[in-house]
C-alpha cells in the first residue's frame, strides 16, 4: 500500500516537473498591433517629387518704357490699387508744355479752317447767282469762268486747312503719348509687392534683353494657383479637370481643395534631378485664398480614381503586394492571407477578395516572428 502511495506521488512529482518545463520552455506569444480591416474611402494618387510653389494668376513687374526723374510715386508696398489708379509719374513739364502748345495750334489752325470754307461757301454762292445771266448776256463767259475757279481754289484750301487742324490734332496725340510713358498705371486690381525708387531718384526702363528690377511688382491676390512637379512616370496618367488637393507648410496639417488646369507640355530635364513635368493646380474655394500669399511653398496630391464604401487596409500592412497577417483571437495565432488588392495609396490599400470587414489585421509585420502559425495576442493585452 505504501508503495503504490509512492510510486503515485513519484508520477505527480514527474508530471508537475514536465508541465513546468513545458511551460518555461513553449514560445511565448508575440505582441502585435493590430487595426480592424473596414469600409472606407480609397483614393489612387500622384504627389508632386519637389515642393511647389504658390502663384497669382496675374503678376505684372512694371516698368516705365522711358527714363527720368521720379516726381509724383502714389503707393508703397503693400498698398491695394485699382485698375488704371496712376502709381508713379516722372517729371514731365515740359511735354505738358508742349501739349499746351499743340492745343493751342490746334484752335488757331480751326479758326484758319473756318474762314477759309466760309470764302469757299461765298465764292460758290456768287457763281450759282450769276450763272443764270450768262444766257441774256449780262455777265460774260470770262467772268463766269474766274468766279467757278475762285471757288474751286477756296474749296481746296478749306480742305487743306481741315488737314491741317486734323495733323495738329495728331500732333497734340503724339505729345500726350510722351505724357503717358512718363506715368505707370495699374493694369488690374491687386496689391503692391515691391516698389523700386524713391522721390526725385533718376530711373531708366529696362535694356532690351537684361533683366531689371521693376519700378512696382504688382499681384493680383484674387486668384491663386500652385505649380509643382510630378515624375514623368506619372504625368502621363494625369488630365485636366482632375480633383486635387493642396498643403502648405504654412497652414500645418490643412488641406485646400483644388483641381488640374494645367499640364506643361514638355518634361524638365534638370541636372541631378528626376526629370519631372510641370502641372498646374488651381483653388476650387475662392474663400480659401484670402489667406493665401504668393510664394508658399506647397504639396499637391492629385486624385487618379476615387473609391468609396470599400474594404480597405492600411497599406504598410500589406506584404508583397498580396499578403496580409491576421490575427486569430480565439486560438492565439497568426494567419497569412492571399488578397486581391486593387486602388493604394500611401495610406490604404483597397481590399477585393481574400478578407472580410472586421478581420483583425496585423500591422506590426516588420517584427520578429510574425508568420503563419506563430502565436500572438494584441500587443495592449501584453501592456496589461
Amino acid at each position: 500500500m505504501f508503495r503504490h502511495k509512492t510510486t503515485l506521488l513519484f508520477a505527480i512529482a514527474i508530471g508537475a516537473g514536465g508541465l513546468a518545463i513545458w511551460y518555461s520552455t513553449r514560445p511565448r506569444p508575440i505582441p502585435v498591433q493590430v487595426r480592424p480591416a473596414a469600409l472606407g474611402t480609397v483614393e489612387q494618387t500622384v504627389v508632386n517629387t519637389r515642393a511647389g510653389t504658390v502663384k497669382a494668376c496675374r503678376r505684372a513687374r512694371l516698368s516705365l518704357a522711358t527714363g527720368g526723374i521720379i516726381a509724383s510715386l502714389k503707393v508703397h508696398e503693400g498698398d491695394r490699387v485699382e485698375r488704371g489708379q496712376r502709381l508713379l509719374e516722372l517729371w514731365n513739364r515740359d511735354l505738358q508744355a508742349q501739349l499746351r502748345l499743340n492745343r493751342a495750334e490746334v484752335e488757331a489752325v480751326a479758326a484758319t479752317a473756318v474762314a477759309a470754307c466760309l470764302k469757299a461757301e461765298v465764292a460758290q454762292r456768287e457763281a450759282d447767282r450769276l450763272r443764270p445771266l450768262r444766257k441774256s448776256g449780262a455777265v460774260s463767259e470770262e467772268k463766269l469762268d474766274q468766279l467757278a475757279t475762285t471757288a474751286s481754289s477756296l474749296r481746296a484750301d478749306c480742305e487743306s486747312a481741315n488737314t491741317r487742324v486734323r495733323i495738329a490734332q495728331l500732333t497734340s496725340d503724339v505729345t500726350l503719348a510722351q505724357i503717358e510713358k512718363t506715368r505707370l498705371r495699374a493694369p488690374f486690381d491687386g496689391i503692391v509687392a515691391e516698389v523700386n525708387g524713391e522721390l526725385f531718384e533718376y530711373t531708366t526702363p529696362s535694356p532690351p534683353g537684361i533683366p531689371t528690377p521693376p519700378a512696382v511688382d504688382l499681384i493680383d491676390d484674387a486668384c491663386f494657383y500652385v505649380t509643382a512637379p510630378i515624375d514623368e512616370v506619372d504625368a502621363a496618367r494625369i488630365a485636366v479637370d482632375q480633383r486635387a488637393r493642396v498643403t502648405l507648410d504654412a497652414f500645418d496639417e490643412r488641406e485646400f481643395d483644388g483641381r488640374v488646369r494645367r499640364i506643361a507640355p514638355y518634361v524638365l530635364d534638370r541636372e541631378k534631378q528626376a526629370r519631372t513635368v510641370d502641372v498646374e493646380v488651381e483653388f476650387t474655394k475662392p474663400g480659401e485664398i484670402s489667406e493665401l500669399l504668393a510664394g508658399y511653398s506647397a504639396d499637391v496630391e492629385i486624385i487618379l480614381e476615387r473609391a468609396e464604401n470599400t474594404l480597405r487596409v492600411p497599406a504598410a500592412a500589406v506584404v508583397d503586394g498580396d499578403r496580409l497577417y491576421l490575427l486569430n483571437e480565439s486560438e492565439g495565432v497568426v494567419e497569412e492571407r492571399r488578397i486581391e488588392s486593387g486602388l493604394s495609396n500611401w495610406d490604404h490599400m483597397q481590399v477585393l477578395s481574400g478578407i472580410e470587414a472586421g478581420d483583425l489585421i496585423i500591422t506590426s509585420v516588420d517584427r520578429e516572428g510574425v508568420e503563419d502559425g506563430a502565436p500572438a495576442m494584441r500587443e495592449e493585452q501584453e501592456t496589461k
